[in-house]
């Protein structure tokens, strides 16, 4: 057997055939204990990859299906009052109307974008034989600064359409699927809803799977404000008023202001909880991040307590080696092994154990998040479950600490161990 009087630190013994001839006769001695101990590493590793990357893939799908929507907006809607006030009974129906977009812009300076919107809702589509079930959405252009339309052929709706109330529309991509053929160019074609024609300037390619203003943006279709003010007799009615924080400012505040304006105006109950909806999206935002940041601390709480405790199962094992091998220790010692060959000794089986078993658990995490990740992008192509080379790196490094802290108590037990006492036990 080698006996070696070179430094633990010293790069040659990574190239020395006889230490590594050791190391793993050494590990396969007790083959049974040697396995179970290194899957509490791997199994360590695995979950805390795992866990890692499907975390990160659950976010980057909601990231994927809320970009495009502004994270600082909010909607505010009219509902039935709950409370009698100066003469008006309590259910009364009122709405929020046009006139009072300019006492609102002039009373809450806060708001950057303020535009209303109109819906109807349960709508058929027709072209030439094809029916599909849809939702009327009309809005003004600057409503795609808070909720893009990502249109994928043609164009949005812009200033003009509104101004020359055209019937002109954007269409979400199942109504595409369902009124035209595969392949078909539905551009400048004309579709009817409820008996009235719009022409098709362009197609969204937004999900639904995401926020969405009014219904599913697959099945929506987008018209300027004044044609369905006029196709719908719909009036000074505002169905939905979306609004956005200037920076600076919350929506919550700005909803509150904008609340307070409307109940005034409408004469409505100032402790009236039910007229006013309010939606604030930067709330939701919020506490998307604030569930991804709790999920993060879960998972790394879980990945390195199982680590720690792969680690703790290494350690033992290198303790009964140590107890296994006193007499081999001895005669080492007593033919000239230094502290540091001991030390090299003990500490490169630790260390290998660690890193092959994870090592080994990093690999298969990576290639279950493979398949995870080919198999998600199918239907939402930003979905991203592969962790980072950083991330990667990070736990080698991680798992070597452990190793060298798992070896570190039976590395100095052996150090401690006389030639003489070694070698006198059985």
């Amino acid at each position: 057997m080698k006996t070696s009087t070179t430094q633990f630190f010293n790069p040659a013994r990574l190239f020395d055939r006889d230490q590594w001839e050791e190391i793993f006769d050494s590990l396969s001695r007790n083959k049974t204990r040697t396995f179970l101990t290194a899957f509490g590493i791997f199994w360590g590793v695995f979950m805390l990859v795992l866990l890692m990357g499907g975390g990160q893939g659950l976010q980057s799908m909601l990231a994927t299906n809320f970009a495009g929507f502004a994270n600082n907006s909010g909607f505010i809607m009219a509902n039935s009052t709950s409370e009698a006030y100066k003469g008006f009974k309590k259910g009364r129906k009122w709405q929020i109307e046009t006139a009072d977009l300019p006492l609102i812009r002039s009373s809450v300076p806060e708001i950057d974008i303020l535009s209303p919107m109109l819906g109807s809702w349960g709508n058929t589509a027709t072209y030439s034989n094809n029916k599909s079930n849809v939702s009327v959405q009309g809005k003004y252009p600057d409503a795609d600064l808070i909720d893009d339309p990502k249109i994928k052929q043609g164009r949005g709706l812009n200033d003009v359409d509104v101004q020359q109330q055209r019937k002109v529309c954007v269409v979400g991509t199942r109504i595409v699927e369902e009124l035209f053929t595969k392949g078909e160019d539905p551009l400048g074609k004309f579709i009817a809803v409820n008996g009235i024609y719009y022409q098709i300037v362009g197609v969204s390619n937004k999900s639904g799977n995401g926020i969405s203003i009014g219904g599913n943006a697959t099945t929506t279709v987008h018209i300027p404000y004044t044609t369905m003010q006029n196709a719908y007799n719909r009036g000074n009615d505002i169905d939905i008023l979306c609004l956005t924080a200037r920076e600076g400012y919350k929506m919550s505040d700005i909803q509150k202001k904008v609340e307070r304006v409307l109940k005034r105006k409408h004469l409505i109950h100032p402790d009236d909880t039910q007229a006013v909806v309010k939606v604030n999206a930067e709330a939701i935002f919020s506490m998307v991040d604030n569930l991804f940041a709790g999920v993060s601390i879960l998972v790394w709480m879980i990945g390195l307590g199982t680590l720690f405790a792969g680690a703790i199962g290494v350690s033992n094992i290198m303790v009964v080696t140590v107890k296994e091998r006193t007499t081999e220790i001895g005669i080492r010692r007593a033919i000239g092994a230094t502290p540091n060959d001991i030390l090299a000794m003990i500490m490169s089986e630790s260390i290998v154990l660690t890193l092959i078993a994870g090592m080994s658990g990093i690999v298969f995490a990576v290639l279950i998040l493979q398949v995870v990740e080919q198999s998600v992008q199918a239907d939402t192509p930003g979905a991203v479950f592969q962790i980072t080379f950083a991330i990667a790196v990070g736990a080698a490094l991680m798992l070597t600490t452990l190793g060298v802290l798992a070896g570190l108590a039976p590395t100095l037990r052996a150090m401690q161990i006389k030639p003489v006492d070694a070698m006198r036990e059985d």
